[in-house]
């Protein structure tokens, strides 16, 4: 177990660590415990970084993509070198189990690998020719870095939503103002503690810790700031985009989900199972992509059902270092009262509560909470249609392929979906229906840095990953010359 100073400097400006006067209690979600106080900062402080992160912009933002990508490789060496001590962070701060911390940890060295790459490959590409109808005219085309950006990200996935956003950043040439969660900044210190050592210039990267209100809000209204990108609640994306909307900045939300796995009739019902859990359970169902609704057809219904149950009441909920572990703490008291809370109301509205529901009786400390399954959910139940952010998933029954998709459609946002079925072409042609931004088959919610991340709807404005993550922090340029 890991032991803490009794309090941790919450920012890092200009090149410097120092306090400031927000403390922000970090507590082990798994014990309850205080594992130290973090002064973090205020309205203050935001402006000190953007005016750091503006001094550093005018050099920065003229390197070579060689020069960001030997600075973003040695970042995913300096994470690497350090990968244990990080995934204890991780399952100390967040309550996850160590290998899901692990794949935490190995997402954020290929995301730094990856944008390395990318970043080389900017330099051979500026100011390429465009060919125009008129021989009058010449056209070249040049891609820069928007500015000065404020990248706010949330608790369930320190360092990973982090790394998603500022790898681009930097290999773009933006300089960059990081807003963690207050609820997990352990993991994203020990980040920043790493990429100060691998040969940034002052300013270039600056992160401020502290509530939603105290930097949050000012880091998205700076004029200063070219764009927000945000992960988090929808709720808090639409003040996130008004107060942007106030300078007319760029911005880019990752939102909610309320996605779902189908199950067709060829399905494989043990691989089914185990990506309804996987897809439910994973991070204690604390995950914008959750398959929170399990669509099954009719024939199958009652066998997954008997096997869900018994999967699900088989999960080792404990300890997250523990070795035999499989599903970890919710992140924190309020988020195992409002978990509650959706059990509850489901209830209330009707739904039949298949196993689950409550604390493990194993475990009287701690924001522990059973794998939850519910079956003959309303459809216009909270339970069916809003974000739970926890481990519960609903099962629902369908008589035919085209009211599969309806019912994985019939929803407001579309960021994920998974399909289980033997037939490729079937497959193809239910992926190409489902309104989602990434669609899974017969596979579990595998991410790759090279495949974009976003969906439909309210689930997002823009995408993140892959060559899209990094055009998301450039500006579009065109110089046209008479010839």
């Amino acid at each position: 177990m890991i032991s803490f100073p009794t309090t941790l400097d919450g920012l890092y400006i200009n090149g410097q660590w120092s306090s400031g006067r927000e403390h922000l209690r970090v507590i082990n979600p798994a014990t309850e415990a205080l594992l130290t106080t973090v002064n973090g900062g205020d309205e203050q402080a935001v402006d000190q970084a953007i005016s750091a992160a503006c001094e550093a912009f005018e050099d920065w933002s003229k390197t070579t993509g060689a020069e960001r990508a030997a600075i973003l490789r040695n970042i995913a060496k300096g994470v690497r070198n350090g990968r244990e001590h990080l995934m204890n962070l991780q399952s100390s701060n967040n309550g996850k189990p160590q290998f899901e911390a692990a794949i935490d940890v190995d997402d954020v060295i290929a995301t730094f690998d990856y944008y390395a790459e990318l970043a080389e490959g900017l330099d051979a590409g500026q100011d390429s020719n465009l060919p125009l109808p008129s021989d009058d005219f010449s056209a070249r085309l040049r891609r820069e870095p928007c500015g000065v950006v404020g990248l706010i990200v949330p608790w369930n996935f320190p360092m990973v939503t982090t790394a998603w956003k500022l790898a681009p950043a930097l290999a773009a040439g933006c300089c960059v103002v990081l807003k963690p969660s207050e609820v997990t900044p352990l993991p994203e210190l020990e980040l920043a503690a790493i990429i100060a050592e691998c040969g940034l210039p002052d300013g270039v990267f600056n992160l401020v810790c502290g509530t939603g209100l105290a930097v949050g809000a000012p880091l998205s209204a700076d004029p200063r700031i070219a764009k927000i990108s945000f992960t988090g609640s929808n709720a808090v994306g639409v003040q996130v985009m008004q107060r942007a909307a106030e300078t007319v900045k760029g911005v880019s939300l990752e939102l909610g989900g309320k996605s779902s796995l189908l199950v067709l009739a060829d399905a494989d019902l043990q691989l089914a199972v185990e990506l309804a859990c996987g897809g439910a359970f994973f991070n204690a169902g604390q995950m914008c992509s959750a398959t929170s609704r399990v669509l099954v057809a009719e024939a199958l219904m009652d066998e997954f059902l008997q096997r869900l149950q018994k999967r699900a009441e088989a999960i080792r909920v404990a300890d997250p270092f523990d070795a035999d572990v499989e599903m970890g703490a919710l992140v924190n008291q309020a988020q195992y009262q409002r978990v509650l809370g959706h059990i509850d109301r489901g209830l209330s509205a009707g739904a039949r509560l298949v196993c689950g529901g409550n604390r493990p009786a194993h475990l009287p400390r701690g924001y522990f909470l059973q794998p939850t399954v519910f079956t003959d959910v309303p459809l216009d139940s909270a339970l069916w249609r809003e974000e739970i952010f926890g481990p519960v998933v609903c099962v629902r029954s369908f008589a035919s392929e085209s009211e599969a998709i309806a019912l994985a459609n019939d929803t407001q946002f579309g960021l994920v979906a998974s399909v289980v079925t033997r037939d490729a072409a079937t497959a193809d042609r239910v992926a190409n229906a489902l309104q989602a931004g990434l669609v899974w088959i017969n596979a579990p919610q595998v991410i790759f840095p090279q495949t974009a991340w976003g969906g439909y709807k309210q689930s997002s404005v823009g995408r993140e990953l892959g060559p899209w993550g990094l055009a998301a922090f450039q500006e579009i340029k065109h110089v046209v010359r008479a010839v």
